[in-house]
């Protein structure tokens, strides 16, 4: 079975696409690939600025968001060393390949008037720092080589955390998995482990529905703009 193997998407909600945008292109220069109406949600709609073929950073928009305040340690950490509330985005570091393209990175950004701090060297990484309009906490990244769990698992910090040898095994060698049977069945909800929150009540239902019918009725393919076919 092909293990996860990447990102595809990260989606950040915002109040002002157009800067995200502006901000991830210029700056950044990522390509927009996708911006429209977000399936299924009303009011919203999606852009998606490329990374790769198969991983994008992609941004929500509603109208609703410029309404809900920005709290410093709760919806936002404002710097990569600030904690903010469990299951925020603390911040987004992006990959580079060498030490040559994180320098071409750092100077590109700062030509665009954004201030940058580093190269620091982490050992198993190096990384800039800056930050993201809507005070997004931003980080480009470039590795040698894969990290080394031997050197960069502190037994300390595998004690603080409570997690045994046993777990630590696992954790580092995670076990094949095959099902007995596919589809596995849906879990029951309300059992402890998690689930989307805070979901409407038509669309939490929709977890309960069989899977051939929540693929045919609530997809939606179709692109906003049709393109003439080559012949």
């Amino acid at each position: 079975m092909t293990p996860i193997n990447g990102i595809h998407h990260l989606a950040i909600m915002t109040a002002d696409v157009k800067k995200q945008i502006e901000f991830f292109s210029d700056v950044l220069g990522m390509k927009l690939t996708a911006l429209y109406w977000m399936h299924n949600v009303e009011g919203c709609f999606h852009a998606f600025m490329e990374l790769s073929p198969s991983c994008s950073v992609a941004f929500v928009f509603s109208p609703a968001v410029k309404d809900i305040p920005v709290e410093f340690g709760v919806s936002h950490a404002g710097n990569p060393i600030k904690p903010c509330s469990a299951g925020v985005m603390q911040h987004l570091a992006f990959n580079v390949d060498t030490d040559e393209e994180l320098h071409a990175m750092r100077d590109r950004i700062r030509a665009k008037g954004v201030r940058v701090l580093g190269p620091l060297d982490h050992g198993f990484c190096k990384s800039i720092y800056f930050g993201g309009p809507e005070n997004l906490v931003l980080e480009v990244s470039t590795s040698e080589a894969a990290i080394n769990a031997e050197a960069w698992i502190d037994p300390e910090v595998v004690g603080l955390c409570g997690i045994s040898s046993e777990e630590l095994a696992r954790y580092k060698n995670p076990p094949a998995f095959a099902p007995a049977r596919s589809p596995v069945a849906q879990p029951p909800a309300g059992t402890g482990t998690p689930e989307y929150t805070q979901m409407d009540p038509g669309f939490g239902g929709a977890f309960d529905l069989p899977d051939d019918f929540v693929t045919r009725e609530l997809s939606e393919s179709t692109p906003p703009v049709k393109i003439a076919s080559v012949a």
